[in-house]
């Protein structure tokens, strides 16, 4: 079967199994404030090519600790709603929040095709790192996408690693790049390839034409994120996300996401706590790549959340930030342990 074939099984399958959600009375997160994150305050940082980043942070600024969250493919800040939340209780003022719109997406500015690169999106985060939070010890948290951004941010800048990072999430995601299994092989197709090419030479033209685009990418998308049945609320919230994001970002992002490469990151990771989380069921970034990136990282915890798909932390968002709280323990005995070792020398 061709993959237009396919997306039109996965598609139906989605649709199916969000009408048999929609026949229950019964919606758990019929009342949840989704838009929580919007009225946490807020800043603009600009890259070092001139895109606006949107920020947005919660707890003090003067904490000992930032959590930096980045987000994954076609998502936006706002998909850490129920860590934002969850976290907040957890760590109180001992560790603030940082979060941003990737590059294209959300609230932040178009970039250049050129500039759509994993590589773009490791300075990003170095940018945003040094306006935002330029002094103090860094967890950073990174789901699909957003995982890469911080192995190439490592990769470009161990010394911030070095210096400042004392525990690592890397959720949903993988060191090397997907052409052969996951994203990449779901979207092997000429007509893909011809979009790619399209948005380079006359993006109006493709934005003119995001339905056709989105009839071959956005099933995958969508078809991916849940493993289990969820609210249909929560359908509709992520969807939105991935239906909110400009064609042309989709489209650009493509390559770097089937070809980069981040895994000489690793070996500065290797003595950070870190924690790696995957669903079983995720076939964007399919199990196996979790399982070979926690491998490498010999102060990892390995999570697999059984049935979960792509979008694990809006999933299973318990399992998911109790991984976290238990990393944000672990972080902060590295910083204790770091600052009495400084106390010690002579």
């Amino acid at each position: 079967m061709n993959l237009l074939g396919s997306l039109g099984i996965l598609n139906s399958v989605g649709i199916a199994l969000r009408e048999t959600v929609l026949r229950s009375n019964k919606d758990p997160m019929a009342t949840e404030n989704l838009e929580l994150m919007d009225a946490d305050r807020g800043s603009i940082v600009v890259a070092d090519d001139g895109v606006p980043l949107a920020v947005r942070e919660v707890g003090p600024s003067d904490a000992p600790v930032t959590a930096i969250f980045v987000h994954g493919y076609c998502l936006r800040m706002s998909s850490w709603h129920f860590q934002r939340q969850a976290l907040e209780q957890e760590w109180g003022s001992k560790v603030r929040m940082v979060f941003y719109d990737q590059r294209g997406h959300g609230r932040s500015g178009t970039p250049s095709p050129e500039s759509c690169t994993i590589e773009q999106l490791g300075l990003d985060l170095d940018a945003v790192i040094r306006s935002v939070t330029p002094r103090g010890h860094l967890i950073l948290i990174g789901h699909s996408m957003g995982g890469m951004t911080i192995l190439s941010m490592t990769r470009q800048k161990p010394d911030v690693v070095r210096e400042r990072v004392i525990g690592v999430a890397l959720i949903s995601t993988t060191a090397a790049g997907l052409a052969e299994t996951g994203l990449g092989r779901s979207l092997d197709n000429p007509v893909v390839d011809a979009f790619r090419l399209a948005v380079r030479t006359s993006p109006g033209v493709v934005q003119f034409g995001r339905g056709a685009a989105k009839k071959l990418i956005a099933p995958v998308l969508r078809a991916a994120s849940y493993g289990t049945r969820v609210s249909p609320r929560l359908v509709d919230f992520s969807q939105q996300m991935i239906d909110d994001t400009s064609v042309i970002t989709i489209v650009n992002f493509l390559k770097t996401l089937e070809l980069h490469d981040e895994s000489d990151a690793l070996v500065e990771l290797a003595r950070i706590p870190a924690t790696v989380v995957c669903g079983d069921d995720d076939w964007i970034i399919p199990f196996d790549s979790s399982v070979a990136l926690a491998d490498a990282l010999p102060a990892a915890e390995m999570v697999r959340i059984r049935q979960a798909g792509h979008l694990v932390q809006l999933e299973f968002p318990d399992k998911v930030n109790a991984a976290l709280t238990r990393l944000g323990t672990r972080a902060l005995q590295l910083k204790a342990k770091k600052r009495s070792g400084r106390r010690g020398v002579v």
